[in-house]
Order: structure tokens, then C-alpha cells, then sequence
């Protein structure tokens, strides 16, 4: 389900955070360090960043750089959104799940070196969690206990949500570190054995799960950590075994000047504070604040992981798409339609 909202300029921010953002966004390089105001821009974003664009337009909008500048939101699965810019959603700020969907809109709708800066184009990370109903009845420690009797996962749909492939290949490398790949697809067979719904998007995968669907939710530790902040009733594990997830962003070939004021400010340090507060772990550790609300330890809020994977030690995402999600002879096709 696609979202969108808009909203105009400024808001109240905390003395200390105006200060830093004014700061970031007045000494950068390029159109996001001038003194200009003032503009339009569409976001058109995959449905799990919502929370933190929220944050950060509201943050950006209390800067010189954002002052005046109107900004409206659409949100809904990644490879639908993307689909929706090619098919001409106009738009000026693209955030998707996965590079695949950024790629897509090339050199029509976004350069070709959009993933050639500092940040090589990533916005924001995150990772691969478990999430349990509260107080983890099922006693859920990791991937392995997923296949045990009785358990029912919710897991968004590969053919429509990003979050959905990064869930799986999360699940694969689980299995890959148990014997390689015949292990990987044996414990692929069985996990989605227990899945039990697939909804379009992450948002609307949590949205199926705190409404009673399921025991389990495969998500990203910031859709977690958010739906906490809000009041939401779950509890998350992070595998000691997980998957790293690289959201991209770009603006448009056709992208407002304000646009490109707004892209400098996600990739700054002030940005990537924003987002660390709800629930993102930001490009670069130090800036992680003192405690993030909703974290299962808000003073340690991104523990470091034992075994991170990456989608690079698969191969890259034109390996990954073609050998996992091709629609007649992936790896992860031929599961699906195993178990109907």
C-alpha cells in the first residue's frame, strides 16, 4: 500500500540539533552547502524509511538549507515504488530496499553515478531481526529455533518488497554457515515451511503481525526499534548470525535544487543522527547517540554482531537476483512454489 503525505517547513527541533543541523547543512559542498531556501520535494521512498524521513524532513525543514522548502512523502513496497517513478510518479528523492531498484531508473531517471560519492550512495543501514510477541513465549534465540514446530513467520513478499529479500538472504547465510550451500537451500526449504504470510511490504508485514498474524516477523532492526518507539507491543532478537541491509538513495535527473540540499543533508553527520535516533544504524558508528529509545538496550542500541554477512560475499546483487529471484529458475522461486 502506497502512502503519501505533505508538509510544509519549519518545526520545532531541540536547541542542540538545530544547531548541528544548521551547522551541516551551511558548511557542505556544493548546492547542499549554499545559502538557499525555499523549493519543492517529492520523496518517493520504499515504506520502512518512513519513520525516519519523518525525522529528518522535520530536522531539515529547521535549517537555513531546508527553511521554506515544501516536502511531500510517498511510501509503499521498493520495487513498486520504483515502478512508480519509471511509470512517471514524479519525484525529486528516491530511497529503495536495494540497489536492483535504484539501477532500474537508470540514466532515465537517476545518473548513472548515482552510487559514485562518499557514501557510494547508501543512505542508511540497518539489519536483519527477529521479532517475537512480547516476553518471547516461544523462547526464540535464533534462525535455527524458526524451524522448530509451531512456529509461524511473517515475512514480506520477494516479488514486491526489498525488505523481503534481504529477510531470506539473512535466512540463507544462516544456512551457508551450517554446511554450505546444500545446507543453505535445505534450511531455505524449511523456513518457508513456517512462513504463513507474505504481505506486500515490510510496513505492512509489521502491520500483519501486531495484528495477531503469525508468531514470528522476520524484519529490520529500525522497523523494529520504531514500531517500539511508538508503543507497539514486540519484543526482537539480533541473530549472533545476521545480514547486513544498505539502503540506497539518489535524486532524479530531474531533482529540484532543494532536492539536492536534502540528499546532503541524509549523507551528513547531522543526518545520520537523526536516523541513528529512530532506529537506523548510521554510515559511520560515531554517530550513534548516548541511548535510542525503543532499542532493546537504548545505551547499546546496535550491538556489534558476530557473523556479519553482506551482500557482497554473495556475489553482488546482479549474482544474487539471478541466481535467487529470477522469476522461472531462482533458487528461491523454485522454494516458494514447493510450498505453494
Amino acid at each position: 500500500m502506497r502512502r503519501t503525505v505533505t508538509r510544509r517547513a519549519a518545526v520545532a527541533v531541540p536547541v542542540g540539533l538545530l544547531a548541528l543541523d544548521v551547522a551541516a547543512c551551511s558548511s557542505g559542498a556544493g548546492s547542499g552547502g549554499d545559502a538557499k531556501s525555499g523549493g519543492k520535494v517529492a520523496i518517493v521512498g520504499f515504506s520502512v524509511l518512513k519513520p525516519g524521513y519523518d525525522a529528518l524532513t522535520k530536522a531539515f525543514t529547521a535549517t537555513a538549507a531546508g527553511k521554506g522548502v515544501a516536502v511531500s512523502e510517498s511510501f509503499g513496497p521498493s520495487g513498486s515504488q520504483s515502478k512508480a517513478v519509471s511509470s512517471g510518479q514524479p519525484a525529486d528523492f528516491v530511497g529503495f530496499s536495494l540497489a536492483p531498484d535504484m539501477t532500474k531508473l537508470a540514466p532515465k531517471f537517476v545518473a548513472p553515478s548515482w552510487d559514485k560519492g562518499p557514501t557510494k550512495g547508501i543512505g542508511s543501514t540497518s539489519v536483519v531481526v527477529i521479532v517475537v510477541r512480547p516476553g518471547n513465549p516461544l523462547h526464540i534465540k535464533g534462525w535455527d529455533d524458526l524451524i522448530e514446530p509451531g512456529v509461524k513467520i511473517v515475512t514480506p513478499d520477494p516479488a514486491t518488497s526489498g525488505s523481503a529479500k534481504w529477510n531470506i538472504l539473512a535466512a540463507y547465510a544462516h544456512g551457508l554457515g551450517q554446511g554450505g550451500p546444500a545446507a543453505a537451500k535445505s534450511y531455505l526449504g524449511k523456513f518457508f515451511g513456517h512462513v504463513v504470510s507474505k504481505p506486500d511490504s515490510g510496513a505492512d508485514a509489521t502491520t500483519a503481525f501486531l495484528a495477531g498474524t503469525g508468531n514470528v516477523l522476520i524484519s529490520y532492526e529500525n522497523e523494529a526499534i520504531a514500531a517500539k518507539q511508538t508503543g507497539k507491543k514486540l519484543d526482537y532478537i539480533v541473530p549472533a548470525d545476521t545480514f547486513q541491509i544498505q539502503n540506497p538513495v539518489a535524486v532524479t535527473t530531474s531533482a529540484s535544487a532543494a532536492a539536492k540540499r536534502f540528499l546532503a543533508y541524509v549523507e551528513s553527520d547531522a543526518g545520520q543522527r537523526v536516523l541513528a535516533r529512530v532506529g537506523f544504524r548510521p554510515l559511520n558508528a560515531k554517530y550513534v547517540p548516548a541511548t535510542v529509545k525503543g532499542a532493546n538496550d537504548p545505551a547499546n542500541p546496535y550491538p556489534a554482531i558476530s557473523k556479519l554477512e553482506t551482500i557482497a560475499d554473495l556475489g553482488g546483487w546482479s549474482k544474487v537476483n539471478a541466481e535467487f529471484f529470477d522469476p522461472k529458475n531462482g533458487i528461491v522461486t523454485k522454494i516458494e512454489a514447493a510450498h505453494g
